[in-house]
């Protein structure tokens, strides 16, 4: 993708996330979830990694726990599995003594026309990216009602969740649940104080997305990109860890753009 700019680094941790148990869904590899975990490493908190991909995990955990210790565990957890979400979460309870904050990150994507789409290809695609948050929120929150209220979700959504792409039909549909799942389920909650959001990120730079996206399609999607640029996935993170933290303590039910103007 295009070349990094002049002084864009990660910014310096100040504590936002000091003492809480965080899960990240999606947190092996190299794209936003693994941002994602670093970053709120990075703010203090304890992290539970997450994923379905075996070997990335390990890899993942192993180069963390390297520069975090004994502040990362892991679990394997296979988001469209109900025994093994629950298993995550009351593994994360079991390791960190509770949980603070559930971030959905997990979710699948594809490049399909809908003349061209087969009903196994939506329903997968929902059932990971939709459902799958379902599934993790609902674990979740029993978790922390359980633990007497309190905590916060933050589901990553997407800003075609708002707009139109051809070929992103079952992708855009299961997005824009997500931002409805997000609204209501932050009601249904509110009365426990905890808080339910999300982010909406617009194009954000992955290794993998020239699987289903070619260099010329992204290319020009950076384009007609604000800043002429996509998103560094630390960007991202850093406001899901706004999300996550006090300092967003009378936020929820929100969807928050992280798209340079392009929603």
């Amino acid at each position: 993708m295009e070349s990094e700019p002049p002084r864009l680094r990660p910014p310096d941790g100040h504590g936002l996330l000091d003492g809480k148990v965080v899960v990240v869904t999606a947190a092996a590899g190299t794209g936003i979830g693994s941002a994602i975990a670093e970053r709120c490493l990075v703010e203090g908190a304890r992290v539970v990694l997450s994923d379905s991909h075996e070997r990335r995990l390990a890899e993942a955990r192993e180069r963390l726990t390297e520069a975090y210790g004994k502040r990362v565990c892991s679990f394997v957890c296979d988001v469209t599995d109900e025994s093994a979400v629950r298993a995550l979460v009351a593994g994360a309870a079991g390791e960190f003594g509770r949980l603070d904050v559930m971030i959905n990150n997990a979710g699948l994507g594809g490049n399909r026309p809908v003349t061209e789409m087969g009903d196994d290809e939506w329903a997968r695609v929902l059932d990971v990216t939709l459902t799958g948050t379902f599934r993790c929120t609902r674990a979740a929150l029993g978790q922390m009602i359980a633990q007497g209220g309190g905590g916060a979700v933050v589901n990553n959504a997407s800003v075609l969740g708002w707009r139109a792409q051809a070929g992103q039909a079952h992708y855009a549909a299961a997005k824009a649940g997500v931002m409805a799942f997000t609204r209501c389920a932050a009601l249904d909650v509110a009365a426990h104080g905890i808080r339910v959001n999300a982010v909406a990120p617009s194009l954000a730079e992955h290794p993998f997305l020239t699987k289903v996206i070619s260099e010329r399609e992204l290319a020009d999607l950076a384009r007609h990109e604000a800043f002429g640029r996509a998103a560094r996935p630390w960007e991202v993170a850093t406001v899901v860890a706004f999300l996550a933290s006090d300092y967003a303590s009378y936020l929820t039910g929100e969807v928050i753009s992280v798209s340079s103007q392009r929603a």
